[in-house]
């Protein structure tokens, strides 16, 4: 392909990466007659590669060894970039800027010192994912759209038999994350007031999240235990078929209500609130540990519409 080569640096978590699905698509259509390649964590690389939105992934190793710092610089000074969107904008993709030293520097959209075009402004941290986004592109003509094209993410889930209407809940968080888990004893309560309705509550999660699962079919043995059994390709086709999804600040719970899934995201003091979606709601309070099931469920029907 000719054209420009232009690079776009995301790391983070899973659902940052699908936060970032707007902006990565507007990109891609600004640069549609470009070579666009991503920079990301080896985790979020097959993913990204699925998408086709890229024409070529390199993996960040995330490492602090000196050797992992130059790593990196052979991957961008061997790009020849000639425009560079640091999405991530934090002080170690800054530090990438300067990997370029000593030149010839690309054009550079992000938090960078020296920063061709400086995404500098007073609380940008507390700012929304997807406003920052706008914001740092805006100047380039790019415009994201409200929400990302994730038909390419889909799978066959007919081998879990699910009896319709099902609920998602989503208990856990990533393990740097406990702050932001909802009680399971919580969930196990909303899981059997909503068994009570007539809709079957579904729990995703990770492997080590198993306990959580248990917890909740403890109080509510109706639910079925999905946990270690979907990767995110399950997950997203098993969301289009949801009544609704109740989730923490965690990956799976941001994919659902990208998806349009009806969706009540958890929140506290120790999230930035971020999640977007056409059918959610999020439900705060300061201390996760103080929610009540029927602020929850509260959410959940205003989602529903």
């Amino acid at each position: 392909m000719g054209g420009r080569r232009i690079l776009v640096v995301k790391l983070g978590a899973l659902g940052d990466f699908f936060l970032a699905q707007p902006a990565f698509a507007a990109i891609r259509r600004h640069h549609s007659g470009d070579h666009l390649t991503l920079l990301t964590l080896p985790s979020l690389a097959p993913l990204a590669r699925l998408s086709a939105l890229f024409d070529e992934v390199l993996e960040d190793p995330r490492g602090r060894s000196a050797r992992d710092y130059l790593r990196v610089r052979r991957l961008l000074r061997a790009g020849r970039f000639d425009r560079v969107y640091d999405l991530q904008g934090q002080s170690r993709t800054d530090r990438y800027y300067w990997l370029f030293a000593p030149g010839p520097w690309p054009e550079w959209s992000g938090t960078a010192r020296g920063a061709s075009h400086a995404d500098h402004y007073p609380g940008r941290r507390a700012v929304p994912v997807q406003e920052r986004y706008a914001r740092q592109l805006r100047p380039f003509g790019i415009v994201p759209e409200a929400t990302a094209d994730l038909s390419w993410l889909t799978a066959d889930t007919k081998r879990f038999d699910l009896p319709e209407p099902y609920v998602l809940l989503i208990p856990g968080s990533s393990p740097g994350g406990l702050r932001k888990r909802w009680p399971a004893e919580r969930y196990g309560e909303l899981a059997r007031r909503l068994a009570a309705r007539g809709v079957t509550p579904v729990i995703l999660g990770g492997k080590g999240e198993a306990d959580l699962a248990a917890a909740i079919r403890a109080l509510c043995p109706q639910a079925i235990d999905l946990t270690g059994r979907t990767g995110i390709e399950e997950i997203a086709a098993l969301a289009r078929g949801a009544w609704g999804c109740v989730g923490n600040d965690t990956g799976p719970t941001h994919l659902a209500a990208a998806l349009g899934c009806p969706t009540a995201a958890l929140l506290s003091d120790a999230s930035v609130p971020q999640a977007s979606g056409p059918r959610l709601r999020t439900h705060y309070t300061p201390d996760l540990a103080d929610m009540e099931v029927d602020g929850v469920l509260e959410a959940l029907d205003a989602a529903r519409g």
